[in-house]
């Protein structure tokens, strides 16, 4: 019997609570069991709430990752949309699962054996295909057709100092001047153009003043105040069309919970200004007002102590043991220099409502990256270490192998067929069954172990391969280009050594851990604990 996955998707959060991700599994249970798939649990897959229009989620990647290594025969789908919508990722992951040697089947769909069928499957594809995209496309152009008329309902919502009023069958949707919030706007914007006070100061006024916000539940945060300073609404021109979602670029606290990945892996990126459609709205400032506060934004962006660059070894790779939240790189001046800082985002007390996460101190960013890159070199210029990870890799990469697992499986089936087959023939041999029917079971018997077997000899030079691949190392030539070049690197080129080895470092109140790939001599760690003064008033242990 061949060994089949099966692969489900829903887009949305009422499909979930429809629970049709479930009813797509039975049905693809029961057309496995009536040709002769067999399907391990471990092998069903559920893309829930990922759109067909993205070709990286986590349920497809694993099948395709199955499919290439050889452990599936077949990949069952519910219809060729659950696979994507986007007809030209359909015909990339039909390539690639044909170019494995896995078949790929679909329940509302026929099975592509002629010409005639294959091209009525692509028209399925492109049908699917070009229905989202029509969709999607009037959705568009219907907003932006109501958005150049005038009309509010595209916007959804009023910011602060406006109220929403609902569409009604006499009258349109519209903003309404909320007094008692306009007059907090006013002031926001007094107090950052005439006053020149900092978006920060602006913040902390409001809160001491216990000016309520929109959800009258939080505290004013800087990126309130920076987003209202930016808002042409308030000068009656809202905008529609202001952002386009793009690709998610940096990895917060709640994505490295996840992973390091997310079902909506995306942000939203401002559009040019030009692009943006303007709407008629009551205006709580005058024109002069709101570009001074333009002004002086572009002024602040230019001059900013965060605008100056300065590329850091470890910038982006630490996280605080304590809060989880990543380190940033601050700076103070003393009498003699400048010194540089790695500190917690946790531990600023202005950042959050109730006061800081976390007690976590700064750490001196030069010395934590000198100590992090003489542990990486360390590792790197001692080829027995190496030579040492790689075998335990090999080993490790041995014993988990997917190729053990399916044979295994192989094995119960073939002994399961073997059995049958003697079961048959002890029942001929009392008269239970007649000679004919001796002759219909046991060829069909006699097939599905000759292709048992086959799939073990398969299996079989596909371990060999694997133990070719793994041994084609040249860990000497490796160790010896590294010693005469290590002196010529850059800042660059030691950050994209260190990013290679070190998955992130985390800093506690009194320990420094390194999590990287290839672990220290055991006789190192047992005899010598080496501490380094990395920041005022404490020793802090390196640890790998």
């Amino acid at each position: 019997m061949k060994t089949a996955a099966i692969y489900t998707r829903v887009s949305s959060d009422q499909q979930k609570e429809n629970k049709t991700i479930e009813s797509q599994v039975e049905a693809l249970l029961d057309f496995a069991d009536q040709n002769g798939y067999v399907v391990p649990e471990e092998y069903i897959f559920k893309d829930e709430g990922y759109s067909g229009a993205v070709l990286v989620r986590p349920g497809l990647e694993k099948v395709r990752d199955l499919s290439a290594e050889g452990q599936i025969q077949a990949v069952l789908a519910y219809s060729p949309d659950r696979l994507s919508r986007n007809y030209a990722y359909q015909v990339v992951l039909l390539d690639e699962f044909a170019s494995c040697g896995t078949e790929v089947l679909f329940i509302n769909s026929p099975k592509a054996e002629t010409p005639e069928e294959a091209l009525l499957l692509q028209f399925q594809g492109m049908i699917a295909e070009y229905e989202r995209a029509m969709i999607k496309e009037r959705s568009r152009r219907g907003k932006r057709f109501k958005a150049k008329t005038g009309i509010v309902n595209v916007l959804s919502g009023a910011p602060y100092g406006f109220n929403y009023i609902r569409k009604t069958e006499e009258t349109a949707a519209y903003y309404q001047i909320n007094e008692e919030e306009a007059l907090v706007v006013k002031e926001i914007y007094r107090l950052y153009t005439e006053d020149f006070l900092s978006i920060a100061d602006i913040v902390r006024e409001l809160n001491h003043r216990k000016i309520p916000t929109k959800k009258r539940q939080s505290k004013w945060e800087r990126t309130t105040v920076w987003a209202m300073l930016r808002n042409p609404a308030y000068m009656g021109k809202a905008c529609f069309g202001k952002t386009e979602r793009a690709e998610r670029q940096k990895i917060t606290k709640l994505l490295r919970k996840k992973g390091g990945y997310s079902a909506r892996n995306s942000c939203n990126k401002e559009k040019p200004r030009e692009e943006w459609i303007e709407i008629p709205v009551p205006a709580i400032i005058t024109t002069e007002t709101f570009e001074l506060a333009q002004e002086r934004l572009k002024k602040n962006k230019i001059h900013s102590q965060r605008n100056t660059v300065e590329i850091t070894l470890l910038q982006g790779m630490l996280v605080c043991s304590e809060c989880g939240y990543s380190l940033y790189r601050t700076s103070t001046r003393t009498s003699k220099r400048k010194l540089y800082y790695y500190r917690c985002l946790g531990s600023d007390d202005y950042r959050y409502v109730n006061g800081r996460k976390c007690n976590c101190r700064p750490v001196r960013q030069d010395y934590l990256d000198e100590i992090v890159w003489q542990k990486v070199l360390e590792l790197l210029q001692d080829p027995t270490l190496i030579q040492k990870e790689i075998d335990r890799r090999i080993q490790e990469t041995k014993k988990s192998s997917p190729l053990i697992n399916q044979k295994s499986i192989l094995l119960k089936q073939k002994s399961k067929l073997f059995k049958s087959m003697d079961k048959l023939l002890d029942a001929y041999q009392e008269g239970l069954i007649p000679i004919d029917q001796l002759r219909k079971r046991m060829p069909e018997l006699q097939k599905r172990t000759t292709t048992a077997e086959k799939e073990l000899a398969n299996l079989k030079a596909h371990e060999l391969a694997l133990d070719n691949r793994l041994q084609l190392l040249d860990v000497a030539s490796f160790t010896e280009q590294l010693h005469q070049n290590i002196n010529q690197l850059d800042i660059k080129d030691k950050r994209k050594i260190v990013k290679l080895l070190v998955k992130e470092i985390l800093v506690g109140e009194d320990s420094i851990e390194i999590k990287h790939s290839i672990p220290l001599k055991e006789s190192e760690n047992a005899d010598q604990e080496k501490c380094y003064l990395l920041c005022k008033r404490s020793n802090i242990t390196v640890a790998e």
